[in-house]
């Protein structure tokens, strides 16, 4: 037997170790280009916080505190007790006084308060006589979820705490009578509520998708040279790569709308022409937003996920999903920044309610001061090199 026969070589060495090698190296590259893309990294660690952060502390499926207002007809202690014992349901915030049917009515349109509480003339009389008058409750339940949960604990909880107040006999029997009238969706059916959202939340997807990769695609493809070498100003380039989308945006729109009037019987009460002006300039906010994604990162990919960043909070923040009052403080800040919660009370507002422009002010003013915000960044941070 020769020594080549029983000394192992370097050649039958090398299958066995220059696998572990070759793959420990892989593993350094890419820990190192992990390192260096930072936008991915940061995704890494921030989705997973974000979302334990939202649905822990943010999201509230039974909300209370809910903005209402009150129309007392009358000043009298029955009618106090009856708010505090309201108010300590923890249910109700009274926020507004009013003192006309009309000013009533249009708080909950414009969507500034959910509930309505009114007290008539003489209530306090009629109770005194027993002729169990009626307490008028008025809701918006275009959020069924945070209409449903508050009067269906109203009853019982405004009997208990008025069992000092009033002799309401035992078993105990209410003195008046509870008239709730749950508003623009009586019957409390889900896709009235969903559908109208769904038309802001699939446009916030697909338009921050288009526009967020449409610098980092001049770049990857090689054609952002020539983009640069013509005499055109930033804004022009903007305004070139955002205008097409408007009208796809607007197709989209016009899309689902219909699918939502004629399949699932969503109605429009308010106007046509009102909704499609503010779906525009929602589109064009969010395409606004996209392109200022794409002039942060240096790729598709980190277009990508910055978008989903961006998307998760709208999704949880904007009153899509959860009912936006029933949030804490701080989570409904961060909700006014973003563009769907906005145009979620818009759409809803118009096509459910009926509710004019002089309804939408705040919130049509909100996405015109966020689409400008959005485009001042993307012009300012414009690439004129590609350094």
């Amino acid at each position: 037997m020769s020594a080549s026969d029983t000394i192992p070589t370097r050649e039958t060495r090398e299958p066995h170790f220059g696998f572990w090698r070759r793959s420990y190296a892989m593993l350094v590259k890419e820990f190192i280009q992990l390192r260096r893309d930072r936008v991915s990294f940061a995704m890494i660690i921030m989705l997973p916080v974000m979302q334990l952060t939202l649905f822990g502390y943010a999201i509230n499926t039974t909300p209370r505190n809910l903005p209402t207002a009150v129309l007392t007809q009358e000043d009298t202690d029955l009618g106090r007790s009856i708010l505090k014992a309201m108010q300590n349901t923890a249910y109700f915030r009274f926020v507004r006084e009013v003192h006309t049917v009309a000013e009533f009515d249009e708080l909950l349109q414009s969507g500034k308060v959910l509930f309505g509480v009114e007290i008539p003339r003489g209530f306090e009389r009629a109770v005194r006589r027993g002729d169990k008058p009626a307490l008028l409750v008025a809701a918006d339940a275009t959020d069924p979820v945070a209409a449903g949960s508050a009067l269906g604990a109203l009853g019982p909880l405004v009997q208990t705490a008025l069992a000092h107040d009033l002799h309401i006999g035992d078993p105990p029997e209410m003195p008046f009578e509870i008239r709730a009238h749950a508003r623009y969706n009586p019957a409390a059916e889900s896709r009235l509520n969903i559908v109208p959202g769904l038309v802001g939340t699939i446009l916030t997807m697909t338009m921050l998708i288009f526009t967020a990769l449409s610098v980092t695609r001049e770049i990857e493809r090689g054609t952002m040279e020539s983009l640069l070498s013509m005499p055109i100003k930033p804004v022009e380039v903007m305004f070139g790569k955002i205008i097409p989308y408007v009208i796809v945006g607007f197709v989209q729109a016009t899309l689902i709308i219909g699918i939502g009037v004629f399949l699932f019987g969503v109605p429009i009460i308010g106007s046509l022409t009102l909704l499609a002006l503010l779906t525009t300039l929602f589109i064009t906010t969010n395409l606004a937003i996209g392109y200022t994604f794409s002039t942060i990162v240096q790729n598709q990919l980190q277009a990508m996920q910055l978008s989903m960043m961006f998307f998760l909070p709208s999704i949880l923040l904007s009153g899509f999903m959860f009912p936006f009052a029933g949030m804490p403080v701080w989570a409904q800040y961060l909700g006014e920044g973003l563009p769907l919660t906005h145009f979620v009370r818009i759409v809803r507002a118009i096509m459910l309610k009926g509710a004019a422009m002089e309804n939408l002010q705040y919130d049509t003013l909100a996405l015109a001061a966020l689409m400008l915000l959005a485009m001042t960044i993307a012009v300012t941070r414009f690439r004129r090199t590609l350094d």
